[in-house]
């Protein structure tokens, strides 16, 4: 039946920045059709764990640092193969944004932006990659990137200059890890309603221009990115590699 092959029982999935919003969203999904998760993140965990645990999976927490990524990935990589045995999944969903002009963009905008957003998902997907070399038996990797991978936006350069990176990293990284039977794809989120956007939801101006211009008419929500989380990480998409896929409600399509 076509439906088994979304389920994940048996397999074991790392989503980062999962404590709350999209993140959350990913974590719960997988666990909902059976994987055991490890949530990676700076801010408390707990509610997304005891979500998880609820539905009877089993959940770990790994308070991490991912300004460092090269010296954090290795570290979360074993801690997820000694607690829970493997890595099937990785969800390099964590991210910050800087919002300043071009011209006064500051330096350490840049580089905290890049190192989150781009450089610990490279790092942490060559961990994990190389745990799932190692156990031979495929794996999933899921970039988030954004509407900045396909548009310039302004005011974010070090955020657009990021996501654009993920894009393309997600293709390299295809074209590399196909043969060890690993499937990378991306993940390009609209206009979501979460914390991070409620500023601007509350912009009765903006809120009305980004609304126009949205063919679904309404925000989207961390719950609709869940299908296609899954299927990116499930069987289903095995013949699916070095795509990124919009959930944005048509925004692109305008």
């Amino acid at each position: 039946m076509v439906l088994d092959q979304f389920k994940l029982e048996g397999k074991v999935a790392v989503v980062t920045g999962a404590g709350r919003g999209i993140g959350q969203a990913y974590a719960l999904g997988l666990a909902e059709v059976g994987a055991d998760v490890a949530v990676v993140d700076v801010i408390p965990m707990d509610e997304t764990l005891d979500a998880i645990r609820k539905l009877g999976r089993k959940a770990i927490g790994i308070k991490a640092d991912l300004s460092k990524g090269e010296r954090e990935a290795p570290k979360i990589v074993a801690r997820v193969v000694k607690a829970l045995g493997a890595v099937d999944i990785l969800v390099n969903n964590a991210g910050i944004i800087r919002r300043e002009p071009f011209l006064e963009h500051s330096a350490r905008n840049w580089n905290d932006v890049i190192s989150i957003n781009l450089s610990t998902p490279f790092f942490l997907s060559q961990a994990a990659a190389r745990q799932m070399v190692k156990q031979g038996r495929g794996g999933k990797i899921i970039n988030i990137g954004s509407m900045l991978s396909f548009q310039g936006g302004i005011l974010i350069p070090g955020y657009a200059a990021a996501k654009g990176g993920i894009k393309s990293l997600t293709m390299l990284m295809a074209n590399e890890l196909a043969p060890h039977g690993i499937c990378v794809n991306a993940i390009a989120p609209g206009y979501i309603a979460t914390a991070n956007t409620a500023p601007i939801r509350a912009d009765k101006k903006r809120n009305k221009a980004i609304l126009d211009r949205i063919p679904a008419g309404r925000w989207g929500t961390p719950d609709d990115l869940k299908g296609l989380c899954v299927f990116l990480a499930s069987p289903a998409s095995d013949y699916v590699t070095g795509f990124m896929y919009a959930c944005d409600g048509g925004w692109l399509a305008r």
